[in-house]
């Protein structure tokens, strides 16, 4: 236990914030979780672990239980029009090296959201957890932080985390009225997910399917149970349609979308009429974080509010993983022995170790999104791609390279925290 536990605020239940909950409770530390959903937010589709966040899961003891939730996925095939194999990527399933499109830590967003939860709970110092509202406004003192919540209440905290998302309100209050955002938009660059029911057939296997189409579509479904698929739309359009509809007016995303996948072959009558049913439905502006400091005085920023490295990356959820584990090693590192209590070190510790990997995994995102989706403009220039793609296929080379995935980084290691080690969950 520490020799004197901090009373720690962490604004939203997602992964990252779960993550850290865990990881501060299993220090001893009083940990209070506010997340504005009415219960826990175990929605969402597939996602992933790679190269360090597969190491952290296994440093929180829950690999067996991760595995024994992770999705079936065996590997991605590229399709053309008519629907006919052009490549296919398996799964590097030798347990070294790096994973290819499809990892072998794949599962559903929810699963790993409950697990994490689950986990944090288990803790003999369990956090707190207060669904339903969110933070309000924040006031720094000195040595604390006073907040006051939507409901009306309030309450002070030695630290409070933003955990809650690319969106992040908190950093919002962290940087204060009519300072930039840090959120750096990927012009005209947007992905739609869902779900739609679609049974099964005998012989199936559960594999990705990726499909490219001209104008700059592509769609991915993704087969996760015997009666439904995921679904994962992406465009770069130049058209201001998208950028007008209001973030999260799901009813005319859709018809925005419908238009613009209109006639793009493969399956797309029956996925666009498979969207326009989804009540599961949400349409992300692409867009990545990038923030001078991640934390203010006792107020500090993690996972996709802080560096968000979006989904053109393929690490979101290690780097929401392996920074929370980072922040809270660096807390009990400066807060967890008797005669410490240096919040301010321990912040500016998390970000010297971090920041590095975020970095790399954040470099030339913006830059190179324009020239990642110029060969889609053209129907010639799929037909050249898919050739690209059966050649990389046949000669065995990992897709998740061609895609610009980077699961590590040269020189920088995952710190080792025996102040976490020792305590007792």
């Amino acid at each position: 236990m520490p020799a004197r536990s901090l009373r720690v605020l962490i604004s939203g239940g997602g992964i990252a914030g779960n993550a850290v909950a865990f990881w501060l409770a299993k220090q001893g530390h009083d940990v209070t979780v506010v997340e504005r959903f009415p219960n826990l937010r175990a929605t969402g589709l597939q996602l992933d672990l790679r190269g360090p966040g597969i190491e952290v899961l296994r440093r929180m003891g829950l690999e067996e239980a991760f595995q024994a939730k992770a999705a079936p996925e065996q590997g991605m095939q590229w399709v053309d029009s008519k629907g006919r194999r052009r490549a296919y990527f398996p799964v590097n399933t030798s347990g070294t090296g790096r994973q290819s499109f499809s990892s072998e830590f794949e599962i559903m967003r929810g699963d790993l959201c409950r697990l994490l939860y689950d986990a944090a709970r288990s803790c003999k110092s369990a956090p707190q957890y207060v669904f339903g509202t969110s933070v309000e406004s924040l006031d720094q003192k000195n040595d604390a932080v006073d907040v006051r919540f939507e409901n009306g209440k309030t309450d002070r905290y030695d630290l409070v985390v933003g955990a809650d998302g690319q969106w992040s309100r908190t950093r919002k209050m962290l940087l204060g009225p009519g300072a930039p955002d840090g959120l750096q938009r990927v012009p005209g660059l947007y992905f739609a997910y869902f779900t739609m029911r679609k049974p099964i057939k005998e012989g199936e296997e559960y594999i990705a399917t990726s499909y490219m189409a001209p104008g700059r579509r592509g769609m991915l479904t993704r087969r996760h149970s015997p009666d439904e698929v995921q679904v994962m739309l992406s465009c770069k359009t130049d058209a201001s349609r998208l950028e007008n509809v209001p973030r999260g007016d799901a009813k005319q995303e859709k018809e925005v979308l419908a238009e613009l996948f209109k006639g793009a072959g493969w399956q797309t009558d029956d996925i666009l009429k498979g969207m326009h049913a989804a009540d599961d439905f949400y349409c992300e502006r692409v867009g990545l974080v990038k923030l001078q400091s991640w934390s203010s005085g006792r107020v500090a920023l993690v996972g996709d509010a802080a560096y968000c490295p979006t989904v053109l990356t393929g690490m979101g959820t290690t780097c929401a993983m392996v920074g929370a584990y980072i922040l809270a090693g660096e807390i009990g590192r400066h807060c967890g022995q008797k005669g410490s209590g240096d919040v301010a070190a321990a912040l500016k510790s998390y970000e010297q170790k971090f920041r590095p990997f975020m970095e790399a995994m954040q470099e030339g995102i913006l830059e190179k999104a324009e020239s990642q989706w110029a060969m889609g403009g053209s129907a010639f220039g799929i037909r050249v791609l898919n050739c690209i793609m059966g050649l990389l296929s046949f000669f065995k080379v990992n897709v998740a390279d061609v895609f610009g995935v980077r699961e590590t980084v040269k020189g920088w290691q995952l710190p080792d925290y025996k102040e976490m080690a020792k305590t007792e969950a």
